[in-house]
């Protein structure tokens, strides 16, 4: 089996919310939508999670760009990709997402072991004072590994 290779990471996520669990699945996708990722294209800053009437889960708004040597059968840019999961973490997830501010959102896409996996996270949305917080505590945390404060 091969390692990990990080394709792309949702870097707004950590500053907008606070991820409480995390959940490696599945994605399905088309021929060509894994080789645009084997090339590094795909774009999940507006990229959220949800439940469809089948309680099946999609991820929604990740954008893969249409693969440059593809042809007519090159894949839709914007459309919603299927998650696999298992059933518990399914119904655990759906049960988590009934409580107020509780949201689904992907954090990490990456190749494991030749497969294409995806990194969701229960998160909670940060107000504006929780976002000026953490950027003073990273802030201060920067200043220490500089060595400006002693």
């Amino acid at each position: 089996m091969g390692g990990i290779k990080i394709i792309t990471s949702n870097k707004r996520a950590g500053y907008d919310f606070f991820l409480d669990e995390k959940f490696e699945a599945g994605l399905v996708l088309q021929g060509t939508e894994v080789k645009s990722l084997r090339a590094g294209k795909c774009t999940m800053t507006e990229s959220f999670c949800d439940f469809d009437r089948n309680n099946e889960l999609w991820v929604k708004q990740l954008h893969i760009p249409p693969y440059t040597f593809g042809t007519y059968d090159n894949h839709q840019e914007d459309r919603k990709r299927k998650l696999l999961l298992h059933e518990k973490e399914l119904s655990y997830i759906q049960k988590s997402l009934a409580t107020k501010g509780q949201t689904l959102i992907p954090t990490k896409l990456y190749f494991k072991g030749g497969r294409v996996k995806i990194e969701i996270a229960l998160a909670k949305g940060k107000k504006l004072h929780d976002k000026r917080e953490s950027t003073k505590q990273k802030e201060v945390e920067r200043k220490l590994r500089q060595g400006q404060y002693e």
